[in-house]
């Protein structure tokens, strides 16, 4: 998912990767959009022994992924988007058109990692 902090030249995105069979966020990365953005989150993913990476057809994916592993269509993203639609609804200042809006690239990064760690990674007691 990227978006622009502060004008359009200071682009961010958010890489992340989530279990398919159940939907639950495995690792993120915050950073812009290069390959090296993406070197970082399949080393963050080494130890989940990954066998198939569902993407776009990002040119990055081509150079870095294994073509046996990766896989590219709509199809299996679906679950991502839908997490992406979800973060911008509920965080402001993914939105241009408000007050809200992160002019800095850290409080940018800060509020939308506190957001993944606080609905993605903590465990609710039952």
């Amino acid at each position: 998912m990227g978006r622009f902090v502060g004008s359009k030249k200071q682009q961010r995105w958010l890489w992340h990767a989530i279990d398919h069979a159940t939907g639950r966020l495995l690792a993120y990365v915050l950073a812009p959009h290069q390959d090296q953005s993406l070197v970082k989150l399949v080393n963050l993913l080494k130890p989940f022994g990954i066998k198939r990476f569902f993407t776009d057809a990002w040119g990055a994916y081509e150079r870095i992924l294994d073509p046996d592993t990766h896989l590219i269509g709509k199809k299996n993203t679906q679950k991502i988007e839908r997490k992406y639609l979800t973060l911008r609804t509920r965080i402001k200042r993914l939105a241009r058109k408000t007050i809200c809006f992160s002019k800095s690239i850290v409080m940018h990064d800060i509020v939308i990692g506190l957001f993944i760690n606080k609905y993605e990674f903590s465990f609710q007691s039952s």
